[in-house]
């Protein structure tokens, strides 16, 4: 009986399209987990609840939450593309008394697969990072734009030129300003940034201009840290790293973690991914989640939500 087992056709065409636009080989595998983290299985026609309430659709999300995975089963997704993976260590148990776990199980009973591409993404051209470095464009002023990690050895065939980081300068300075206002803008309209900039008394009230930025999306201070950009883009960094690029004279900007990321999906993804399904299943339908979400907010503590105190 198991030996008859197989993936649906529709899992192995959203395999298959998320390898043709970002291949796994370019995922950093020395920490990364990419590719079918969850599999699921083609069930005959009414054998199963789960065949029944299957459907040519995927879900994409930056984070798999518990909320997104029902989501998932209210939405009748087959699939979840995940940007970040869920499983990213051995699992010893699967119990309902960890929320990573009890997705696994949940998953496994409406017969949902899960893909995570991660780092696949970042790397290739045209991916998140080149994605994000496309936002300085609006200036005008782009001269040129290099990787800063090129990857080593061979690479897919049409992948040239894959790598972390991108750097990109500029042919005149550009106003710190107006670059805070262009990412704040093309990552959703945020309204709230963390800038540390070099503390100069010699020249604090000069506006900084920047000739160079280099940008890497989620957590990217170890890609960057030795670029020699004037201003580090990225998605979250510690404290000790923002100092060292101060001192070094280099200004840094961060937008959290995931806010780097995840406009990326609606974009650039779903449109990619959908006109790659399309063209095997009419029906198929890539839906972006509403229930993904940065796990931080930020708080007015002279104006804080109604929900942050007890109902009376």
């Amino acid at each position: 009986m198991a030996a008859n087992l197989q993936s649906p056709a529709f899992t192995q065409q959203v395999i298959q399209a998320m390898r043709s636009l970002y291949p796994e080989e370019l995922a950093d595998r020395s920490w990364d987990n990419v590719g079918l983290l969850q599999g699921n299985i083609d069930y005959k026609a009414g054998s199963s609840p789960a065949a029944r309430l299957a459907s040519p659709t995927v879900l994409l999300t930056n984070d798999l939450t518990v909320r997104v995975a029902d989501e998932a089963i209210r939405k009748r997704a087959s699939v979840i593309v995940s940007y970040h993976p869920f499983i990213f260590r051995g699992l010893k148990q699967i119990t309902l008394d960890d929320p990573q776990q009890r997705i696994v199980l949940q998953l496994a009973q409406h017969n949902i697969a899960v893909y995570s591409p991660h780092t696949a993404v970042d790397a290739a051209p045209g991916g998140m990072n080149d994605w994000l470095a496309d936002m300085l464009d609006s200036h005008g002023v782009t001269t040129k734009r290099s990787v800063v990690q090129p990857i080593s050895g061979p690479l897919p065939q049409g992948f040239g030129g894959a790598g972390f980081g991108r750097l990109v300068e500029f042919g005149h300075p550009v106003n710190l300003g107006r670059i805070v206002e262009a990412y704040a803008a093309g990552l959703g309209g945020l309204r709230h940034v963390m800038v540390a900039r070099p503390k100069n008394s010699a020249h604090q009230d000069e506006p900084n201009v920047i000739k160079s930025v280099a940008i890497c999306a989620g957590s990217g201070y170890d890609v960057l840290k030795d670029c020699a950009a004037d201003l580090i883009v990225t998605g979250e960094i510690t404290h000790h790293s923002a100092l060292r690029l101060t001192m070094l004279g280099r200004c840094v900007l961060t937008v959290f973690h995931s806010n780097s990321e995840r406009r990326f999906l609606k974009t650039r993804l779903q449109p990619q991914l959908l006109a790659i399904l399309r063209k095997e299943d009419a029906e198929a339908q890539v839906l972006v989640s509403e229930e993904d979400e940065d796990p931080f907010e930020i708080w007015d503590v002279k104006n804080m939500p109604p929900s942050a105190y007890d109902k009376k």
